[in-house]
């Protein structure tokens, strides 16, 4: 095995590593319904990764190195296209709570009862949460897939 294929191989298991530890832990906290501070750090963390995982495969590609098939770019690249999508998606969740709700907007939220207030921020929270867990086990099965045809 080259020494490209090596550093790809470990690339992609890094991305694996830490984006299903990401997805194991916030979905759990998702279904709990038990948000914590740990989950973002975690998750922000499986980001960066999969982003380093497709900075070397930029790399990997200016060097001319050619993985046994050529599905393994898609699979390094694309996990970035997920968290971006991730991201809006993160940022729709509050307006859908506060539709689902028939809240005009945040300040509607400010006239509620504190116990509503924080029901809604619970609701926006977990939501959030659900939608970045289930990008990070997306990301850690294109990662899986790019660790198995280097």
């Amino acid at each position: 095995m080259a020494a490209e294929a090596t550093i790809a191989e470990i690339a992609a298991l890094l991305t694996l590593a830490v984006n299903a530890a990401a997805a194991a832990y916030a979905g759990l906290r998702w279904w709990q319904v038990q948000p914590d501070a740990r989950v973002w750090p975690l998750l922000r963390a499986a980001q960066l990764v999969a982003g380093l995982q497709a900075l070397v495969a930029i790399v990997l590609i200016v060097t001319a190195y050619e993985p046994e098939d050529g599905l393994y770019w898609l699979y390094a690249l694309l996990p970035v296209a997920i968290g971006v999508i991730a991201e809006q998606l993160r940022i729709v969740s509050a307006e859908q709570v506060l539709e689902n709700r028939e809240l005009a907007d945040a300040q509607a939220v400010g006239e509620l009862t504190e116990a509503e207030q924080r029901s809604v921020v619970l609701a926006v929270v977990r939501r959030e949460i659900g939608v970045m867990a289930l990008a990070a086990l997306v990301v850690a099965f294109l990662a899986l897939r790019a660790a198995l045809i280097v």
